[in-house]
């Protein structure tokens, strides 16, 4: 117990030893101001519009979800209101062309200069994408009487569009400022920073939903709380230790000659991480799961006009919170969705043939197919085990408040980090984030911190 609070003051005061680091000083402080620049964009309005009409739009279908990852930019209908969307958006099909078009695929390999060209590729797709869903929204938000057409007639929706695609526009030069300037993948701190923005004023709506739910009886809601608390925490826990499970293949390098010098076979691994896809399955599965809901809030009128009921029942029964088919159905797509991108982004064959070249291999493996095989199959097992986590850790928001004392489960609902997308987002940014500035201490002789 000693030696790991030991360790645990080790690390503070090495993180401490990183502020003292000019140029680390001078990249954190530059996130900083980024985020700062991100909070004033959240809190401006974007032009003819009512925040009073938005509330009933956020209570299913995606819009909701992209609430969440914008820091309440939608709810409030700021100038952030499509949040970084688009882009996330752009890139997952930037990496599904890369499978179907042979010359995406030449370029992934081109190194730097086809690097450049598929992100000038990504930044047209994600304005594009961000002028669609911007056009979309307006329309769904005029339809709901949510924009002020008094002055302007319809002409008031250009510039809503117009405000919004530079929104986004500016969230991706953001995102790309602090990847050159600062620590870390600015793309991934922008929805880090969006979904912890809104962590204060959501826990502060959740004392007081418990304090009025239990009026009076001040230990029951401080139990409550840090109930509530003690599971965030060890959710928190179980996410990090599955998110950082790697399966370790021995690597065998064969012997080299360089010059008069010959270098011995080294031994080394290649790291499989069980959860590969990260937070890419969840999103593909919750978009399939919410389509038929966001159709529906788009055609509400005309709906309730025809008064089809078997529309409602068969939306309820496939809504993941409502019915346990729909609960089943969303698992079932994150697992088919965590198999088809690990499938994606790992090329079994060019890890087999890579190793081949550089005079590597499997100790007891032949070289080539046999290789492959191999790679192949303990890629399947441990794709399984990290398809079944995402897969729980999906349904978390909707196991959570049905197994939590009924007041407390109304807490429960509000709160948007119980979730997988938000909650994976969250732990693996802060993650790989500590592992840049680990990275920068070790590169100027300090000593790391994550032990």
């Amino acid at each position: 117990m000693a030696g790991r609070e030991g360790n645990w003051r080790e690390s503070i005061s090495r993180l401490g030893q990183a502020l003292q680091v000019p140029d680390l000083r001078r990249r954190l402080s530059f996130v900083g101001f980024m985020f700062a620049l991100y909070v004033l964009g959240l809190h401006i309005p974007a032009p003819f519009v009512k925040p009073e009409a938005i509330q009933d739009l956020l209570g299913s279908g995606a819009l909701g979800f992209i609430d969440i990852l914008s820091g309440g930019a939608f709810k409030r209908l700021s100038i952030l209101a499509l949040g970084i969307v688009p882009y996330i958006n752009a890139s997952i099909i930037m990496q599904l062309l890369g499978i179907a078009v042979p010359a995406i695929q030449r370029m992934q390999k081109e190194g730097e200069s086809g690097r450049k060209k598929l992100s000038s590729w990504t930044r047209y797709g994600t304005v594009a994408l961000a002028l669609v869903q911007a056009t979309g929204l307006a329309i769904l938000l005029n339809s709901r009487n949510a924009v002020d057409t008094s002055s302007a007639g319809l002409f008031a929706l250009l510039p809503l569009i117009i405000v919004m695609t530079a929104g986004t526009s500016f969230l991706m030069w953001v995102g790309e400022q602090i990847t050159d300037k600062g620590i870390g993948n600015g793309v991934s701190l922008v929805i880090f920073a969006g979904i912890m923005i809104s962590f204060p004023s959501t826990f502060g709506e959740i004392i007081k939903l418990l304090r009025a739910q239990y009026e009076g009886q001040v230990a029951i809601t401080v139990l409550l709380i840090v109930l509530l608390v003690a599971i965030f925490m060890a959710i928190v826990v179980f996410i990090t230790y599955v998110h950082m499970a790697v399966r370790k293949l021995p690597i065998q390098h064969a012997k080299r000659v360089v010059g008069n010098r010959v270098f011995s076979s080294a031994g080394t691994y290649l790291p499989l991480k069980v959860v590969t896809a990260g937070v890419i399955p969840i999103i593909f599965a919750i978009s399939v799961v919410m389509l038929p809901a966001t159709i529906a809030q788009f055609l509400q009128g005309r709906i309730d006009q025809a008064n089809p009921e078997w529309w409602w029942v068969a939306l309820n029964m496939i809504s993941p919170g409502q019915h346990w088919i729909g609960a089943l159905l969303y698992f079932l797509l994150v697992v088919f969705f965590t198999y088809f991108y690990t499938a994606v982004v790992y090329n079994v064959q060019d890890i087999s043939d890579n190793l081949k070249k550089h005079g590597s291999f499997i100790p007891g493996l032949r070289p080539g197919k046999q290789t492959e095989q191999y790679i192949d199959k303990v890629l399947t097992r441990i794709t399984f085990a990290g398809a079944i986590f995402l897969g729980v850790v999906a349904l978390l928001p909707y196991m959570i408040p049905v197994l939590l004392p009924s007041g407390t489960s109304q807490a429960a609902q509000l709160f948007p980090l119980w979730g997988g997308t938000s909650l994976l987002i969250v732990v693996g940014v802060a993650l790989e984030t500590m592992k840049q500035i680990e990275a920068h201490l070790v590169m100027r002789h300090y000593e790391g911190f994550i032990k």
